[in-house]
């Protein structure tokens, strides 16, 4: 029986949410076969003698293109069953039925993909399949299966300051989060659990990829410290076995603070840089998350970091219903005041709030808030309008000139420099001299991470024409 997985989107890293059912369901001797359709086009001919075809949504963008290419998969695989699973499948599965798919796994669904196949080869009922389920039973993960995934020298490059260029693998060490943030899109899922991948799986996955060419590891778990002792055991066998191998990963300002001693450790161990999601510097907004920090506490973990010698790539969501413009220009200046120019990707100076289904944001009292709106579920978010049209204004201004930039090639200096003069002359005052002194240039990726967000015209533009066909 053939089976397909798809991912439509995942920022540009080789998806261990296809390799890992991929390599459970050959173990049952089912035809697998897996496409990243953000590296390979779509071709309805392929899914025309599959049994079942599984959509992972793990990103925003990902779900959303995924509603737009259903239509077309059920038009070519009429014998076909369609399964959606991944975060946002269980918050919108009454949208994603309504387009055709049939099954609706959340959180650790490798399990429920697997059963669901056997019924299905063997012709056994499946109703119970059928009401949407979201497992979170620990489950014994397996080597990924990467072998039917595009190269990874066709995924998300690492950007050095010298101009070099590092092929990346990509290793997750844990799924979920234990963390409870209001606005992120993995607790209407996993509700403060979080699962571990043996040590053991996660060298065999690392041992694969750099055997396919990878020069850096990035560790793309929602915090890498959420088992800190878990992660530092990984560090200790991944440098021990590969020694030298610079690697990233994605950890809370909270956990920089909390576990410093590990911190150090990783800097003596190549750790290049740290993603974090700060999201604001405004202790309003940062308590409205409920993020687990304060302004303070992200410069005193930016020193950390510096002092170490790790870059941090912080990111944030600077356009909530918090937001002012004042606040805003306030952000601006620590960025260039922080020496973080550099180190801020463009589109994170344009991101603005992403309310999905189950957002713990619309738990308080903002369910009734004035400036809330009703659930789009083709956009799968609420609708909100900002009290001050001028800051909604200034998100669309600056989103426009973000996306006219990078596809005009300009560099991050000359980007913020127009961010800033927008932002400034938004209400008709004259924008100051902008004086960035030196903004040292740091590690990137070639695709920026960015989450808990409404992906923006260009990102969605740039996936569909190389994903979708003109229809």
């Amino acid at each position: 029986m053939k089976v397909v997985l798809i991912s439509p989107y995942e920022i540009g890293r080789q998806p261990f949410a296809l390799a890992e059912p991929a390599a459970w369901l050959k173990q049952e001797d089912f035809d697998v076969e897996c496409i990243d359709l953000a590296n390979q086009p779509f071709e309805p001919s392929i899914f025309a003698d599959a049994r079942l075809i599984a959509i992972h949504l793990i990103m925003h963008a990902g779900a959303r293109l995924a509603a737009e290419i259903i239509p077309q998969i059920s038009k070519e695989a009429p014998n076909a069953s369609i399964c959606v699973y991944g975060l946002y499948a269980p918050v919108n599965d009454a949208y994603f039925r309504s387009l055709g798919c049939e099954y609706v796994f959340g959180g650790e669904a490798e399990s429920d993909l697997r059963s669901l196949c056997q019924a299905l080869r063997e012709k056994h009922p499946t109703d119970e399949f059928r009401l949407t389920r979201n497992s979170l039973d620990k489950q014994e993960f397996i080597t990924p299966d990467r072998s039917s995934l595009p190269a990874l020298d066709q995924y998300a490059s690492l950007r050095l300051a010298d101009g070099r260029e590092k092929t990346v693998g990509f290793v997750e060490t844990t799924r979920g989060c234990k963390h409870l943030c209001r606005h992120c899109p993995i607790v209407p899922v996993y509700a403060g659990v979080f699962r571990v991948v043996s040590i053991d799986v996660v060298m065999q996955d690392i041992r694969q990829q750099m055997a396919a060419g990878a020069q850096h590891i990035s560790f793309g778990d929602p915090d890498f410290l959420n088992g800190p002792g878990h992660a530092r055991r990984i560090i200790e066998r991944f440098q021990s076995e590969f020694p030298g191998t610079s690697w990233d990963a994605t950890i809370k300002v909270e956990h920089l603070l909390a576990h410093t001693k590990h911190i150090e450790y990783f800097a003596t161990n190549h750790c290049l840089f740290i993603t974090s999601a700060v999201e604001s510097i405004e202790n309003q907004v940062l308590e409205e998350l409920e993020k687990g920090h304060e302004e303070a506490d992200f410069y005193q973990a930016l020193e950390l970091l510096r002092s170490l010698g790790i870059s941090m790539l912080p990111t944030f969501v600077p356009f909530t219903p918090w937001t002012t413009i004042e606040g805003y220009l306030r952000l601006l200046k620590a960025i260039v005041r922080l020496r973080l120019v550099n180190c801020v990707a463009p589109v994170q100076l344009s991101i603005r709030l992403l309310l999905p289904h189950g957002t713990r944001l619309l738990e308080s009292e903002h369910r009734h808030a004035d400036w809330l709106g009703e659930f789009d579920s083709q956009m799968l978010g609420y609708q909100w309008t900002h009290p001050d049209p001028l800051v909604d204004e200034l998100q669309v201004r600056i989103q426009d000139w973000v996306m006219d930039a990078e596809q005009d090639g300009l560099d991050r200096q000359k980007i913020f420099t127009g961010v800033w003069k927008l932002a400034y002359s938004i209400n008709g005052s004259q924008p100051p001299a902008l004086i960035q002194g030196v903004q040292p240039h740091a590690p990137q990726m070639s695709e920026p991470w960015y989450c808990c967000a409404e992906p923006t015209a260009l990102q969605m533009s740039q996936i569909s024409t190389a994903t979708i066909p003109a229809v």
